[in-house]
């Protein structure tokens, strides 16, 4: 049973549908398969529109085993891969690669040179090579409103409302990084902070200032006061926002470790203060309020 996408963030209409794929798998006593790609295939064909993504591979690859996933299979989406006609892919993918007996796809899935491949595309290839194409709907959030999406999952992170993508996602947005060395600004404020580099690609919420959690290789998880911005107090033009996590009683060594970032409440947008001295005071009120909703 076989499911193909880019299944950015698995959010719950990803999880909905995997559930749906292993429902059949178990009728027809057959494994589950995911199909997805090693970048966003957009990145390739149209670069200048490219979204930033909600996962990196290694965390989405964790997050559709945590679904109950058999297999992925993680196709390789470069210039070549993008000239490749829809037929050519069933065939070596659905077909030779992974001899599926049913697959299901969102209604509108596209795909192959040019989106040429399609639900009835599918369903006429299964027809012939013996596999049978099931088309779904995206389901709906937890009000019925709207359906689920990773679009809507980016804009609201765009538009720092991390608690409503928190219920879209079923879990916090969490980025991945490591920790590199800053200007060690945070450490004189009395507020020392881990600085977590992170790849262009993928998307952080809107700038400004969060309550968190920040998790160590070992999987020790900490409490957090998250800052996120370009910090004007101090710089009047910046090329990047900078991540900063400062741990709640917390003593210890982070740099060079891996860090997990995990976004649970906006406490505030990103200000700059006419003196160290009220940046300090707000820092302060900034953490009390991270223990407070994280409590």
């Amino acid at each position: 049973m076989v499911t193909i996408g880019a299944y950015d963030g698995v959010h719950v209409g990803h999880q909905a549908i995997l559930a749906r794929v292993r429902a059949m798998a178990d009728e027809l006593d057959c494994a589950t398969a995911v199909v997805t790609f090693d970048r966003h295939p957009a990145t390739v064909v149209r670069p200048e529109s490219a979204p930033k993504l909600l996962t990196d591979l290694g965390q989405k690859l964790e997050l559709l085993a945590a679904a109950g996933v058999d297999e992925c299979v993680v196709v390789e989406f470069g210039k070549e891969r993008s000239r490749q006609s829809a037929e050519d892919f069933v065939k070596e993918v659905i077909v030779d690669c992974l001899a599926a007996r049913a697959v299901v796809v969102g209604h509108d899935f596209h795909f192959g040179h040019r989106r040429g491949g399609n639900v009835p595309l599918l369903q006429r290839m299964g027809a012939e090579l013996g596999f049978d194409v099931l088309g779904v709907s995206l389901a709906a959030d937890d009000t019925g409103s709207e359906p689920v999406s990773s679009t809507r999952v980016r804009a609201l992170l765009a538009a720092g409302d991390v608690e409503v993508a928190a219920r879209l996602l079923g879990r916090s947005h969490e980025v991945r990084g490591t920790v590199v060395r800053g200007d060690a600004r945070g450490h004189e404020l009395g507020f020392p902070t881990a600085n977590v580099a992170l790849s262009d690609e993928i998307l952080l919420p809107a700038d400004g200032i969060y309550a968190g959690w920040y998790e160590q290789p070992g999987g020790e998880v900490h409490a957090a006061a998250i800052s996120l911005g370009r910090r004007p107090t101090f710089y009047q033009q910046a090329e990047a926002s900078v991540l900063e996590a400062h741990l709640l009683d917390f003593d210890g060594r982070l740099y060079d470790e891996a860090a997990k970032v995990r976004f649970s409440v906006r406490l505030r947008g990103e200000e700059r203060f006419d003196s160290e001295t009220e940046l300090v005071e707000q820092m302060g009120r900034d953490v009390e309020a991270a223990r407070r909703v994280l409590a």
